[in-house]
């Protein structure tokens, strides 16, 4: 199984440069998209039936904001919309599809980098989205997160990682919840595979940031160490441009 976890900063957007093209051609099992800022009215769903796939969104209540979704070539045995918390669940943060004993949870992890406010309720997110997976994984221990969690993990996740220390996105607190989230028994199933400098997944559209490769890796694939044995491989897949994120990928046994 290939599946694919991509940021699209506007479906719309990413459709009118490229995003369906590309998923013709490459036809993964599962996308999982992040940042729709669109409502199911206003996505190209003739397309996206006549490449073969089941699609679910979780739009947010507010018109051009956030959003997830999952295509999938398979039809799922279940799918959940939302944490079932209405704070969160309003802003279409989490979307998750069963497959047999597997699940595939689509997550877009809010940003604080419009000020404390933001930052408050992003770390009052990360905690109860903890919470949330503690308590599914009791249930589905076999799971794949996929997303744009907004947080580089570790310096080698970020260029110059001195010049951000205190930046949303690198501050120590959110690194410290991606350390222990990932001590509860989760895999970077991108670093199973590269453990080299300079790979990143978004890059600012400002100063030809992306030219320069002045990038943060902040969309990740964890996996449980219960599913680890499905893991065969793990990418970013740089090249594509639809949005000032890139798809990243993972390759599964399944």
């Amino acid at each position: 199984m290939r599946v694919v976890s991509s940021n699209v900063n506007g479906i719309r957007a990413a459709a009118n440069k490229g995003l369906f093209q590309w998923l013709g051609d490459d036809l993964p099992d599962v996308l999982c998209l992040q940042e729709l800022k669109a409502t199911e009215d206003q996505i190209d769903l003739l397309t996206i039936q006549s490449l073969g796939y089941h699609y679910y969104f979780h739009p947010a209540e507010k018109k051009g904001y956030s959003g997830v979704g999952i295509l999938s070539r398979y039809r799922p045995d279940r799918v959940v919309v939302g944490m079932g918390n209405p704070v969160y669940d309003s802003e279409g943060r989490v979307l998750r599809a069963d497959f047999g004993d597997f699940s595939i949870v689509c997550v877009y992890i809010p940003s604080g980098t419009t000020g404390d406010v933001r930052q408050d309720f992003k770390m009052k997110f990360l905690a109860d989205f903890t919470h949330y997976i503690h308590e599914l994984r009791k249930q589905r221990p076999h799971l794949l997160i996929c997303g744009d969690y907004n947080i580089c993990h570790k310096p080698i996740d970020i260029n110059h990682p001195k010049r951000h220390t205190k930046m949303s996105g690198f501050l120590p607190e959110e690194r410290e919840w991606f350390d222990q989230f990932i001590a509860t028994g989760f895999v970077d199933s991108f670093r199973e595979y590269d453990q080299s400098p300079e790979k990143y997944s978004w890059w600012s559209y400002r100063a030809g940031a992306r030219a320069k490769n002045l990038g943060w890796r902040i969309d990740y694939h964890l996996i449980t160490e219960e599913a680890k044995y499905r893991l065969k491989g793990a990418g970013i897949l740089n090249e594509l441009q639809f949005s000032d994120h890139c798809p990243v990928v993972v390759e599964l046994d399944f």
